[in-house]
C-alpha cells in the first residue's frame, strides 16, 4: 500500500509516497480502508522537523473510511463507516495512506449526514476544540476570546463554546467575521484590532500569539494554547496551559452526533489525490484557504 511519509525534514518536497505492506489488525484493533484524510498544520510541523525524529515517519492524524478488517475483541464489523483520530508525532504510518490500523476504542461512527471527505476534517480539529474547552473549564456566562477563530480548531471552539453558554469573541481575518457570527460568536475583532486588556475570563490562543494574547486575560483567568512548550509564562495569577490532544472514541462519537445535529459544521477547501501529497503541502503553505485540504487515496 501507499503512504505519505517523511525521512528528511524540509519543505513540501520532503514528502515521499512510499510502499508498505498492508498492516494487520491485532487484538482490540481494526483496519480502516482510508477514503479521505485531512491535511493539518501539525503535518506541516512534522514535515519541517518541529518534533524531531530519527526514522521515517508517517503523516496524517484524521481518517474517514470503512472498516476493512477487525481483530479479536472488537465490536466493529467490516463495512462500517468510521472516523478516527490517530495521534503521535513519530508514528511509522499515519492516516495519509491507503489503509491504517487503529485501536477500536478510538473509532466513532461517521456522521450520517456527511460524506467521507467532509467527515475527514472532524476528528483532530473537533476533538482538540472539545478538549481545550475542558482544559479552560469556564462556566456558562463567562467571556472567552478565541484567537485564530477562522481556523479549523478555532471555529469548532466557537461552535462548542456557544453551545456551552459562553460569551465568545473571535479574532482573525475580517473575511471570517460573517461566518463566525453565524456559528455563535457574540463579537468579532479583526486581527489588526487591539485586544481589550484583561477583558476576558479565558483565552484559547489558536493563533499562537502567546504573550500578546495573555494580556487579554483578566487577573486570575485562564490561557490555553495548542502547542505544548510554546505557551507564555504565567503572570497576574493567570492559569496557563497547553493541550496535548488525545484520541477518545467516546468523545468523537459525541462530536459526530453534534455534526449530524448541525452544531459542528465542516469546511473543505479542496481535495487532492494521495499521490500528490507534496502538492497539497505546497498549496497549504500558500495560505488563503477557507477550510481543510483533504487527501483522497
Amino acid at each position: 500500500m501507499r503512504a505519505a511519509t517523511v525521512a528528511r525534514f524540509g519543505g513540501p518536497e520532503a514528502v515521499d509516497i512510499t510502499q508498505h505492506p498492508v498492516p494487520e489488525p491485532g487484538r482490540g484493533q481494526v483496519r480502516i480502508k482510508v477514503k479521505a484524510a485531512a491535511l493539518n498544520p501539525v503535518d506541516v510541523a512534522m514535515r519541517q522537523g518541529v518534533f524531531g525524529g530519527a526514522e521515517r515517519i508517517g503523516l496524517g492524524f484524521d481518517v474517514a473510511g470503512t472498516v476493512d478488517a477487525a481483530g479479536p475483541g472488537t465490536s466493529w464489523s467490516a463495512g462500517d463507516r468510521v472516523i478516527a483520530l490517530v495521534t503521535g508525532h513519530h508514528k511509522p504510518l499515519g492516516t495519509h495512506a491507503d489503509y491504517v490500523v487503529v485501536a477500536a476504542d478510538t473509532l466513532a461512527p461517521t456522521p450520517s449526514t456527511l460524506d467521507d471527505i467532509d467527515a475527514a476534517t472532524l476528528p483532530l480539529n473537533a476533538t482538540t476544540a472539545a478538549q481545550v474547552l475542558s482544559l479552560l473549564a469556564l462556566a456558562p456566562g463567562q467571556h472567552l476570546l478565541v484567537t485564530g477563530a477562522g481556523g479549523g480548531v478555532g471555529s469548532h471552539v466557537v461552535e462548542l463554546a456557544h453551545r456551552q453558554g459562553l460569551k465568545v469573541t473571535g479574532t482573525g481575518s475580517a473575511a471570517f467575521e460573517e461566518y463566525l457570527v453565524s456559528r455563535g460568536a457574540d463579537h468579532f475583532l479583526a486581527r489588526e484590532q487591539a485586544f481589550p486588556e484583561g477583558g476576558f475570563d479565558g483565552v484559547l490562543d489558536a493563533a499562537g500569539l502567546g504573550a500578546s494574547a495573555l494580556t487579554a486575560v483578566r487577573d486570575g483567568g485562564v490561557y490555553a494554547g495548542l502547542w505544548p512548550g510554546q505557551e507564555p509564562p504565567s503572570q497576574r495569577d493567570i492559569r496557563v496551559g497547553a493541550l496535548s490532544v488525545r484520541a477518545d472514541g467516546a468523545l468523537l462519537t459525541h462530536l459526530s452526533t453534534l455534526a449530524d445535529q448541525g452544531v459542528l459544521r465542516t469546511r473543505v477547501a479542496q481535495t487532492c489525490p494521495l499521490h500528490s501529497s507534496a502538492a497539497a503541502h505546497t498549496r497549504l503553505a500558500a495560505g488563503g484557504l477557507r477550510g481543510r485540504i483533504v487527501l483522497v487515496p
